[in-house]
């Protein structure tokens, strides 16, 4: 499926499905641990580096910007976007949520930052996600099946996308986001204009 064509294309296997679950794990174990920490009120509940439960998109969900795995996983899988994509691609951050049962993702495009964007299924129920390639809104777009291991890549500032109400129990995606280098302002919005990968959402760098 050629990617410049239809704006999205679907990576099977993108990572192997025992790092998948590695991960998932990894990131179950962090939510947990997190929430101890923070109902035993030794961390401030303003804290982000262990996560969050005010996802303004999905309220109440585990999420996380810039764990430092998921941000290694960026970089790891940097190559095989401009591969897949023919594109020259910079790094920019990395989002991961673990869905719970009724969860909804409600249609929407992203920001700059997440100017073509990966979601990479890392286990749990299999939750589909919904885009329309036209770019056109409230059409009822194409449903993909994702299998821990397997990516969809996407133009998110381009193509709606959203996904269904969740009837499983839980699901634990990241969304790895770049911008083509060739695009304008993308240089100086590389890492999401932060020192370093790793950092926090507000950590930017001085221009």
């Amino acid at each position: 499926m050629a990617f410049k064509k239809n704006k999205y294309t679907v990576i099977k296997s993108a990572i192997s499905k025992d790092l998948a679950l590695f991960i998932y794990n990894y990131f179950l174990m962090k939510r947990n641990v997190a929430d101890i920490l923070f109902k035993e009120k030794y961390i401030s509940p303003f804290e982000t580096m262990f996560g969050t439960w005010s996802d303004e998109q999905i309220p109440g969900t585990y999420s996380h910007y810039a764990d430092i795995v998921m941000e290694t996983l960026l970089l790891k899988l940097n190559d095989l976007m401009n591969k897949k994509t023919k594109l020259k691609l910079y790094p920019n951050y990395s989002y991961a949520r673990i869905y719970k049962k009724g969860d909804v993702l409600k249609r929407h495009k992203d920001r700059f930052s997440c100017e073509i964007s990966t979601t990479l299924n890392l286990g749990g129920d299999v939750w589909p996600i919904y885009l329309e390639p036209s770019g056109q809104v409230n059409k009822k777009g194409k449903k993909i099946i994702l299998n821990p291991g397997d990516m969809l890549i996407y133009r998110g500032v381009e193509l709606e996308h959203w996904r269904e109400p969740f009837e499983g129990t839980e699901c634990a995606q990241v969304f790895l986001h770049y911008n083509d280098s060739a695009t304008k302002g993308a240089e100086k919005n590389i890492y999401d204009k932060r020192i370093t990968l790793g950092l926090p959402s507000y950590f930017k760098r001085n221009e």
